[in-house]
């Protein structure tokens, strides 16, 4: 979901080590106890009035400027990180200093834990055969799960650049058969209801202007039985005597979503009350920040290269405005405002 940086910010100097063959076994703690399903202590957060979807207009102005993002910055974290345009996982427990970690591996490791996290068999034979990727960026996520299962994907995503790369990226690694994308709303997906065995959102649900709207079509699509797999940006959850973010909080949020075109923010138990509202069942959710805290650090690091900068400078003013803001997700992620959740559960059979 994220593109690059222009930045004198100095990055915190977190390094880690990834074993990228396993999930790493301490997980199991976030299996057996993650968020029970909590009363809804959230608003949902309107950031800017450019980006929320009051009315229509509103709307299509947003989906617009998603579109346009990400037609400009695509290509470009392409050529510097690769296939998958969402956070790496890092392992906290391991260190070595003055080793940096590798980056490309833990997107991929990303993939490996949210599979695992949510049930889902490493065994072929019993893995999903019908995907859906929701928000599919280049595609990098449906290739992968493609090649381990031997599953159907297909891909939905607001910008023309992104399909037609991911199409032509299926075809260059033989699995145009296998893979297929194309421009459409995730709010109101182009398939039939329980279609997909898997339903598979990286990173996109914090582009959607209608939270209610987006649970829903993931659960009209899901197949019965199927898992849902949801990884986005939360804001914290809030207390029991609160009734709205701080101020400052509030203020935090309204500059990263005026640069990535972000509508609403809610919270992990919002999207707990909206999947229950679905009947939908083995409802998991945890709070995985900490793992993914080396990453907005490196890609900072990144793009103060030459070639991150030339590249940055080349693809666009709404690439270089989102850029400026990565510190403001280092600076929330500290703060405990920014949560990076995942959230899955089941259809009932």
């Amino acid at each position: 979901m994220t593109s690059m940086l222009l930045s004198s910010t100095s990055p915190p100097q977190i390094f880690h080590n990834i074993r990228t063959s396993q999930p790493i076994s301490h997980l199991h703690l976030f299996r057996t106890a993650c968020l029970a399903p909590l009363p809804c202590r959230s608003r949902l957060i309107r950031c800017a009035a450019s980006t929320t979807a009051a009315d229509s207009g509103s709307t299509r102005e947003l989906k617009q400027g998603i579109a346009e993002l990400y037609d400009q910055s695509s290509a470009v974290w392409e050529d510097i990180w690769g296939d998958h345009m969402h956070h790496g996982f890092y392992d906290p427990d391991e260190v070595a200093p003055g080793s940096g970690p590798d980056h490309r591996a833990a997107q991929f490791r990303m993939i490996q834990e949210a599979l695992c996290f949510a049930g889902v068999s490493e065994d072929p034979e019993k893995g999903p055969k019908t995907v859906v990727d929701v928000g599919c960026g280049i595609g990098g996520s449906s290739r992968y799960i493609a090649r381990k299962y031997g599953a159907k994907c297909q891909g939905i995503t607001l910008s023309p650049f992104q399909a037609q790369r991911a199409n032509a990226l299926a075809a260059t690694e033989g699995l145009a058969d296998k893979v297929s994308f194309q421009v459409a709303d995730a709010l109101e997906q182009p398939f039939p209801d329980g279609q997909f065995d898997l339903v598979w959102s990286m990173e996109s649900g914090e582009h959607m202007p209608d939270k209610r709207k987006f649970v829903g079509e993931l659960a009209r699509v899901a197949a019965p039985g199927a898992t849902i797999v949801i990884v986005t940006w939360c804001h914290r959850v809030l207390g029991p005597s609160e009734e709205s973010l701080q101020p400052w909080e509030m203020k935090h949020l309204k500059k990263i979503c005026d640069a990535y075109y972000l509508p609403d923010w809610c919270s992990t138990a919002d999207y707990v009350n909206l999947l229950e509202s679905h009947s939908l069942q083995d409802i998991k959710t945890a709070d995985w920040s900490q793992y993914v805290a080396p990453f907005w650090p490196a890609v900072i690091r990144s793009a103060l290269t030459w070639k991150g900068l030339t590249s940055l400078l080349r693809s666009g003013m709404k690439t270089i405005r989102g850029a400026l803001v990565m510190p403001l997700m280092i600076e929330g992620y500290r703060k405990g405002l920014i949560k990076f959740a995942i959230i899955t559960c089941r259809k009932p059979e």
